[in-house]
């Protein structure tokens, strides 16, 4: 625009010029005819950023200072357009060597770099400034008590002694190095296998950090730490809460000396078993603001207040998340230390809900925190709420156990709780599970039950030990069972909760897996027995050496090579029986498995042949009285046999209160229904009863014996035919 109002300017002078007079360009024609010079410049014909220069008939435009022209000479001239000059990149040294260029419209600003100071007013005369001096004259110390500052060309550095370090930030106070953490001494035992890789590597790092010239490269040093743990973490391989807690706190002091030799501010690292997320902020003043790392099953919400600490500060703070992914199996157990979560009077059961996930934070005060730090845990599964069950936030302590000091539970849903903790380890949800509402009901049917069954044994042992009408091998073959199951109730009913001291809740847990193994041993050589006596009919009786050795032996064998094979399975923190964790519940299930199949084939095949016995009867028998022959044998067969131990292998997988009472009564009183069916209902045994108590209590002599037959010698003269014939009771 300024070009064509300069251009029409021109011509209106032209015109004038050739109007009024004759004079050249710029000149105007005065009132005495003479030509004088006229200032352009009064129209303002140069562009921005230049001047305008009046001359005799003419002008010229020029560009300011850090400006220079874009066009060609009449443009120029007429327009004056200038563009601004760029000093930075036109001349890269303009500022000097420790100085920064800045570019501004028509100038440039210089800038020393850190460490120079501008001696004087003039740009680009920057010199080094020696920290170290102005330090010790502001009383300050850089490098801390056990580190020496040394000047270099525009910086510093801070020397450590030996066993300090500065992780390679040269310019941060030194720290200690805690090496001996990564020993079999000081630090946790490497016992555990792998373990022992991971804690040479870790203290090879941490030594070398004492070389000021060696700078360690934490991501490398974090991806072998995770792939060492691999390993460690496959099933299997942690055993006891020791080892938990050995690999815990070795990954944790890893953490904290990995770190702090991360360059990046976040650091994401996955594997097949970890998950971690590290934050790391460096400067001369403590961080602050909030702090948020989430993966996968958490999160963790806090500050960096919190993760540098109130007490010196060491130039760097640090906060980090690990997840681990298949570590619940090993840790769901321990749970001793969790007391005070009874309902109605009810102790509940405890089982792992969320990931193990670990907090570091360089706070050297972990165990007291300024302010408490929320961490959110994914459920391992997603559960409806229900009065039946509860959500705990627990950590791992020192000793090895879950517990919930410092530690409680801000919100939870069916699929995240939230923990709130007032200082750091490694935390995890613990499901609490309460039984159903008829857990006391249940345990008071048990016990009203075993104790009657225990008076009901005692009268059988005695019945078959000194009843001699019915001596025989089923009859020593029932009076061991009724021993083994009187020892094996006797002890379940006092010590089956008695889970304090350790070792003897193991004894109990032994003794109840011998007796109730042996209980079942019987019942096997029960049905032998039964099958020789009806389809061998002769020569069915077997030596007693052989049932000893049978019944007591394998039983004994099983245990010892149980407790030689898996010593801390016996015992839980529940109750004194074979741990789920250890898999040594095998060494009862797949013998009691085994026995009850073949006691169900000799079932099956005494049942068949007694039906085809009963149907050969006398016909003046009537069809009443061979149907409930039939029935008591059956029901009389199933109890010794244990068939009902069938039904509960069932409720076990998934059973309703209902299922849970029929079971317990019927096992609790199994002593009671041995007595009724091989005692009170035997002919043989109620006539030894009515004798015993005709001597003690005669005027009762006539009731007992219309009660047991009209013809009380016939009865026992045919029974001891029968037993000179057989050697055994009848059935």
């Amino acid at each position: 625009m300024e070009y064509w109002k300069a251009l029409l300017f021109v011509g209106l002078l032209c015109m004038l010029r050739e109007c009024l007079s004759e004079c050249g360009p710029g000149l105007l024609n005065s009132e005495g005819r003479e030509c004088i010079d006229y200032n352009e410049c009064l129209q303002k014909p140069c562009g921005n950023n230049s001047k305008c220069f009046n001359t005799y008939g003419s002008f010229h435009c020029q560009c300011m200072k850090g400006f220079k022209e874009v066009r060609g000479r009449v443009y120029f001239t007429l327009g004056g357009q200038c563009q601004d000059i760029n000093e930075c990149r036109d001349d890269t040294d303009i500022c000097g060597h420790a100085a920064n260029c800045t570019n501004l419209i028509g100038s440039y600003n210089c800038t020393c770099q850190f460490g120079y100071t501008n001696a004087t007013s003039s740009p680009g005369n920057c010199k080094a400034v020696d920290e170290c001096k102005e330090a010790e004259v502001k009383n300050e110390d850089l490098c801390g008590e056990h580190g020496t500052c040394e000047n270099r060309n525009g910086s510093y550095w801070c020397m450590c002694s030996t066993g300090y370090t500065n992780y390679g930030n040269y310019r941060t106070t030194c720290s200690k190095l805690d090496c001996d953490s990564f020993n079999g001494n000081g630090g946790p035992a490497p016992s555990l296998g792998g373990l022992a890789d991971i804690l040479f590597m870790m203290r090879n790092s941490c030594l070398a950090l004492s070389d000021p010239s060696t700078a360690g490269d934490g991501k490398v040093l974090l991806k072998k730490l995770f792939t060492a743990t691999e390993d460690i973490l496959s099933p299997g391989h942690l055993d006891s809460s020791e080892d938990v807690s050995s690999l815990l706190v070795t990954v944790e002091n890893a953490i904290m000396l990995i770190g702090p030799q991360l360059k990046d501010g976040r650091t994401k690292t996955n594997t097949a078993e970890t998950d971690i997320e590290i934050a790391v902020q460096r400067g001369k003043t403590p961080p602050t603001g909030p702090i948020h790392l989430t993966n996968e099953n958490a999160t963790l919400d806090t500050d960096w207040t919190t993760a540098a600490g109130m007490g010196s500060y060491r130039g760097f703070a640090l906060a980090a998340l690990l997840s681990y992914k298949n570590l619940e199996v090993p840790v769901n157990r321990s749970f001793d230390r969790l007391t005070g979560h009874e309902k109605d009077g009810v102790s509940p059961s405890f089982q792992i809900s969320s990931r193990v996930v670990s907090v570091v934070v360089s706070n050297p005060s972990t165990q007291n925190l300024s302010s408490p730090v929320n961490i959110t845990l994914r459920h391992l599964q997603d559960n409806v709420e229900s009065a039946q069950l509860s959500y705990i936030c627990a950590y791992w302590n020192e000793s090895g156990a879950w517990s919930t000091d410092g530690c409680y539970q801000w919100q939870s849903n069916a699929t995240h709780t939230v923990c709130t903790c007032k200082h750091l380890s490694s935390f995890a949800v613990l499901m609490a599970l309460y039984d159903m509402e008829h857990t006391f009901g249940l345990q008071l049917v048990t016990k009203i039950g075993l104790t009657i069954s225990l008076l009901c044994l005692v009268l059988c042992i005695l019945t078959f030990k000194f009843c001699r009408s019915i001596q025989g091998t089923r009859t020593t073959i029932h009076l061991h069972l009724c021993i083994c199951l009187f020892m094996a109730d006797l002890i379940f009913l006092a010590g089956i909760s008695q889970t304090k001291p350790v070792g003897g809740c193991r004894f109990v847990a032994a003794m109840l897996h011998y007796f109730f193994l042996g209980v079942f041993t019987w019942m096997l050589l029960e049905g032998v027995q039964l099958y020789r006596m009806v389809v061998l009919v002769f020569n069915a009786t077997m030596r007693p050496l052989y049932l000893f050795l049978t019944g007591y032996g394998t039983p004994l064998l099983i245990v010892v090579i149980s407790v030689i094979i898996r010593p801390n399975g016996y015992g839980t923190d529940q109750y004194c029986w074979l741990s789920l964790e250890h898999g040594l519940i095998w060494s009862f299930y797949i013998p009691v498995c085994f026995i009850i199949i073949l006691n169900v084939f000799f079932f099956i095949v005494t049942v068949w042949k007694l039906a085809l016995k009963f149907t050969s009867l006398n016909p003046d028998l009537s069809k009443l009285h061979k149907i409930r022959a039939f029935t008591v044998t059956a029901i009389a067969q199933m109890c010794i046999l244990g068939l009902m131990w069938v039904f509960g292998a069932f409720l076990f997988q998934e059973g309703t209160t209902v299922e849970a009472y029929i079971f317990t009564i019927l096992n609790s009183l199994q002593g009671a229904l041995v007595f009724i069916m091989h005692c009170l209902l035997s002919k043989q045994v109620r006539d030894e009863y009515a004798h015993f108590l005709s001597r003690v209590c005669t005027p009762q002599k006539k009731r007992y014996s219309d009660f047991t037959s009209t013809n009380p010698s016939s009865s026992q003269s045919q029974g001891s035919r029968s037993g000179q014939h057989t050697g055994e009771s009848k059935i």
